[in-house]
This record gives structure tokens, C-alpha cells and sequence, in this order.
């Protein structure tokens, strides 16, 4: 029982410390939201830069890069309806920057039940020596002292690294969709603020002048 313990902490821990280091690669500003998006967003100006938009998206694949490619392939719909496709498209990428976290989160909550686990096993060794005559009493006294705080130990080691990260993470996550959702905003008011109704450039004030002194 003790050995089953002991194994099952172990692989917690390596589990752990795999979705910590993947996580932290995966949800690199670099990989979510590259900077050449932010600055073709913002040197956006009207429907003649959105080829250099898309070329950028394809060069620099993320999730940022996809919400964008999907806003441009339905540029054809009003704003609103765009905008509602797009968050809806949102959703699905920021569930998959958080599927590792959904790990993290059933270890700080499962590892430190398992070092409970060791503790009140350590303790049944430990009150279960008593009967026993005094030289095996000794050993397994101090056999169930040290699995009991082995097993606590090794829990609260496993969760505490766990909760940080997932903590950690899950703040990035959502920092990384609220600046994922204000670029994708901002690209939308541009590209709609310069075209008409139906996807026609709207027309200048010069031009708004002269059609009025005809």
C-alpha cells in the first residue's frame, strides 16, 4: 500500500511538472499574440492593407492569427454579425489555450488527498505497532511516522508548484483574451469605419463636397 502511494505521487509530480513547462511554451506572448500582428493591426487603415493583414496571419500562425483570418473570410456580413461570429470562434481558441490548466487543477486538488492518504495509512502502521512486542513496536513506529510525513510532504510539494502555475496561467489566459478580443475590435471598427454598406469604400469629404455643389 505504502509502495502504491509513493507511485502514484511520483507520477502526479512528473505529470505535473510535464503540463507546467508545456503550458508555459504554449502560452508564450510570442506564440499567442505576435507582435507583427499587433503592428499590422494598428497600421491598419482601410480595405487596401488587407492583403498585408492576411499575409501577415499566414507568416505568424497563433490564435490571435486565426480569430483575424476568420473576421476577414466574413467581411461580406455587418459588423455585428461578424463580431458575434467572432466571439463565438474565440471561445474555441481560448479553450484550447486552457486545456492543459484543466490537469493542473485536478492535481492541486488530488494531490494533496493522496498525501492524506499516505498520512492516515502511516498512522494506522503507527498505532497498529503498538501491540506489537517492544523491538518490532519501535520499527514500525518510526516506519509509520516517517510514511506518514513522506506522503503529506510529497502532496503538499506537488500541489503547491500545481496551484501557482495554474493560477498563474489561468490570469494569463484571460489577459491574452482580452487583448486577442480588443485587437480583433479594432480591426473590425478600421476596416468597416472605411468601407460603405456594401463593402464599397465610403467616400471622402472632398468628394461629399462636390457631390453637393452639383
Amino acid at each position: 500500500m505504502e509502495l502504491l502511494i509513493i507511485i502514484a505521487l511520483v507520477v502526479t509530480s512528473i505529470t505535473t511538472v510535464t503540463f507546467i513547462v508545456e503550458r508555459g511554451l504554449a502560452l508564450r506572448s510570442t506564440r499567442v499574440i505576435p507582435m507583427p500582428l499587433i503592428d499590422a493591426v494598428v497600421n491598419y487603415g482601410s480595405s487596401r492593407d488587407l492583403n498585408v493583414l492576411k499575409a501577415v496571419c499566414t507568416q505568424n500562425s497563433s490564435p490571435l492569427s486565426k480569430l483575424l483570418l476568420f473576421a476577414c473570410d466574413h467581411l461580406d456580413l455587418p459588423k455585428t454579425e461578424n463580431s458575434e461570429l467572432i466571439e463565438t470562434r474565440a471561445r474555441y481558441e481560448i479553450s484550447k489555450l486552457e486545456r492543459g490548466l484543466v490537469v493542473l487543477e485536478i492535481i492541486v486538488g488530488v494531490a494533496p488527498l493522496l498525501g492524506l492518504v499516505g498520512t492516515i495509512f502511516g498512522l494506522i502502521i503507527l498505532f497498529a505497532s503498538i501491540d506489537l512486542n517492544a523491538g518490532a513496536g519501535s520499527k514500525q513506529f518510526a516506519s509509520g511516522i516517517s510514511t506518514a510525513l513522506n506522503a503529506t510532504l510529497m502532496g503538499l510539494l506537488i500541489a503547491i508548484p500545481a496551484l501557482i502555475s495554474w493560477s498563474y496561467y489561468s490570469r494569463k489566459v484571460e489577459t491574452f483574451s482580452v487583448r486577442m478580443e480588443a485587437l480583433c475590435d479594432e480591426f473590425l471598427r478600421k476596416h468597416y469605419l472605411s468601407t460603405g454598406v456594401n463593402g464599397t469604400m465610403a467616400p471622402s469629404p472632398r468628394e461629399m463636397n462636390v457631390d453637393k455643389l452639383h
